[in-house]
């Protein structure tokens, strides 16, 4: 598969720009994009600012498509790299294989692990990232938060529908003279202001 100089720069604030890069590194921290396929002046980008920049096969994409989360059983090792998973700032988790990953680098390629996705190779920006693991522990990490993710969704599930405000179901309060079983009141105060049955 050749690769393309299709790019999507997602910026650290969350704003996207697409086009095309002529002149990217991952050795200097600047580089130039043109917008939307090449027609528009070229717009300098810095990697401090990014989150990532996603060189990909078609700058459409296919927006109903769900990009296969962790990892497909695929081996330890492949002619891309070892296993990766990073977690970014915002809480996205993306893996794949890289071989170039340290952290004292501003920024590292990785292979996406979903082969069929419209991202072939993703510049990380190291800054922009939470959490990074390679190997076994990139595994652990993919299980974690995924795990962690579904347990977000079924909170969220739980919430109360739109408009409907949620309230506490109350025990009914006794009426007087019928306490209920195990319900005691407040015993009155003694004379010396202590209340009865608090020795």
């Amino acid at each position: 598969m050749e690769i393309s100089n299709l790019v999507v720069a997602r910026y650290a604030d969350g704003r996207v720009l697409k086009g095309v890069t002529q002149d990217f590194s991952p050795n200097r921290g600047i580089f130039h994009v043109h917008p939307d396929g090449g027609g528009g002046d070229a717009v300098e980008l810095r990697f401090k600012h990014l989150k990532a920049l996603f060189f990909v096969s078609s700058l459409t994409g296919d927006p109903a498509r769900q990009d296969v989360r962790g990892f497909l059983d695929g081996p330890e090792e492949t002619q891309k790299g070892k296993k990766i998973a990073v977690r970014f700032r915002d809480g996205e988790l993306i893996c794949g294989y890289t071989l170039s990953w340290t952290p004292e680098r501003e920024g590292f390629f990785l292979f996406p692990a979903d082969t069929t996705s419209n991202n072939q190779r993703i510049f990380v920006i190291t800054a922009a990232t939470l959490e990074v693991k390679a190997g076994p522990a990139a595994e652990l990490l993919a299980q974690r938060a995924l795990t962690s993710a579904k347990q977000g969704d079924a909170m969220a599930e739980r919430k109360p529908e739109a408009g409907k405000a949620w309230k506490p179901k109350l025990a009914p309060r006794p009426s007087p003279g019928h306490a209920p079983s195990g319900y005691y009141p407040t015993p009155p105060p003694r004379s010396d202001g202590r209340r009865t049955g608090s020795e």
